[in-house]
């Protein structure tokens, strides 16, 4: 039988409540004048549910919530208020509350509330839990997974610990590249030494060279000063150049120059400087095509490809996800040492996403769950709408900020699929779509389509759509 809690200083809001919830089937009701005597009660009780008005003689009802919550952070808790302001909405939420209603409150309306709030605390009591299966210095690292692709890439990781070898590490957008990379060095000989990341598509084409081996004083204008690159800088220790399929071919030459004899020159300068540093790489691009095409160098291809890591995509190792989603919950709870859980449903419905953003976009969407979240436990509702394949943000309305959602989608389903020509499979769709739904109508179609008849023939027969059509 699920226990509720009232606590109200008003005689007539108690009674009020035994009225409506005194006699119903599986709910025991219990009333409390205080916050000071519910704080008494609760720990013998265990409700799960409580309710309580904001403004009351003694302690308020901000105030026992926050009490309540520094030995109790799972019980659901109702708050009561005659004034609906932001501020005691924001203050509610931010505190822990589970939602709050205003008075004179609609009957039909606090029971669904407390409909749904007991179908919460009953679903906290059955959430899914998972420890960390790994090493604990690799757990911090971020480096999660028991699946088979990830149990391989563990094992290479291991075998360049012990070497010096330069590394290649490659996966779509997402999947992990610099926890790999960090991983690589954590484990190698040169732990104790210097490691510097390089975004190589975040920096100007123009500035990178500088920034990676440093120029001379008036090598260029504002060069005021000497300045020391990240080559220089990580003398011993370990670089990670990320994205360097974004590289030109002029800068592509002096890493391979640096990999191949640890010598290179500041821009604008002449003295050559020698170092000893390990390079780990790390691309989205299909860097065998960039050769082909002549935009990436092959040698330097050769050169970083010693030890390749393919990082695979989230899609590729759902069984991964419950032990990923347990330890972000853990990385980004307002309290580590009491980290929301996270409802079966919900869990299996993070499962079956496809996640085009991989890693990154899941610990995104954990996050934006933790903070919608209004109890101990992360529900359905909490998820993105994406994940849950809600009609509306799968078909966006017409408005620009949504046409530029929708094109950022299709340029992510373009990179994680390199070899599609986005635009013409998207046209394609679109008319077979349209043929569809005005069941093969030309005429139709045409004018849904913004186009004429004659454009859409000549689309049809540029994509060999094959099916029954009418001319009306």
């Amino acid at each position: 039988m699920d226990k509720l809690l009232l606590i109200d200083d008003e005689a007539d809001v108690r009674y009020s409540f035994e009225r409506i919830f005194g006699r119903k089937d599986g709910l025991e009701l219990h009333t409390a004048g205080s916050g000071e005597a519910a704080l008494e009660l609760i720990p013998q009780l265990k409700p799960d549910l409580v309710i309580m008005d904001v403004r009351m003689g003694g302690i308020t009802g901000i105030e026992t919530l926050q009490r309540l919550r520094e030995f109790d952070s799972k019980t659901p808790v109702i708050l009561m208020t005659a004034f609906g302001t932001t501020q005691t909405a924001i203050q509610a939420m931010k505190h822990g509350a589970y939602d709050y209603i205003l008075k004179p409150f609609d009957v039909p309306k606090l029971e669904e509330m407390v409909g749904k709030a007991l179908d919460a605390a009953r679903s906290m009591k059955q959430v899914v839990s998972y420890e960390p299966l790994l090493e604990k210095e690799d757990f911090d690292l971020g480096i999660i997974g028991q699946s088979a692709p990830m149990q391989e890439v563990f094992k290479t990781i291991g075998q360049l610990a012990a070497s010096d070898a330069t590394a290649l590490i490659t996966g779509e957008s997402g999947t992990g590249k610099e926890l790999v990379a960090r991983a690589i060095y954590s484990h190698s000989q040169r732990s104790s030494q210097s490691y510097l990341a390089i975004n190589c598509a975040a920096i100007p084409e123009n500035l990178l060279e500088s920034e990676l081996f440093g120029h001379e004083k008036g090598a260029f204008t504002g060069a005021n000063t000497q300045r020391i690159g990240k080559f220089e800088q990580c003398d011993g220790g370990t670089i990670f150049l990320d994205e360097i399929g974004d590289m030109t071919l002029a800068t592509q030459t002096k890493i391979l120059r640096v990999l191949q004899n640890g010598i290179f020159e500041r821009v604008g300068g002449n003295q050559p400087v020698k170092v000893d540093v390990r390079v780990i790489a790390a691309t989205n691009k299909p860097l065998e095509k960039a050769v082909e095409e002549g935009d990436f160098r092959e040698d330097l291809f050769y050169r970083l490809n010693v030890v390749r890591i393919q990082l695979p995509a989230l899609r590729e190792r759902r069984e991964d996800i419950p032990q990923l989603v347990s330890y972000f919950l853990s990385k980004n709870s307002p309290n580590p040492k009491q980290p929301k859980t996270v409802q079966p449903d919900a869990l299996a419905k993070l499962e079956t996403h496809d996640w085009p953003g991989n890693v990154r976009e899941l610990e995104n969407a954990v996050q934006r769950a933790l903070v919608m979240a209004k109890g101990d436990a992360i529900l359905l509702e909490n998820l993105p709408p994406e994940v849950l394949n809600v009609a509306d943000a799968a078909s966006p309305d017409v408005d620009g900020d949504d046409l530029a959602g929708l094109a950022s989608k299709l340029f992510r389903w373009a990179r994680n699929n390199p070899d599609l020509k986005v635009i013409p499979a998207v046209e394609r769709e679109l008319v077979i779509n349209a043929l569809k739904e005005t069941d093969g109508n030309q005429v139709q179609s045409a004018k849904l389509l913004g186009i004429t008849r004659a454009t859409l023939r000549k689309r049809i027969e540029k994509f060999d759509i094959k099916q029954g059509l009418t001319v009306e």
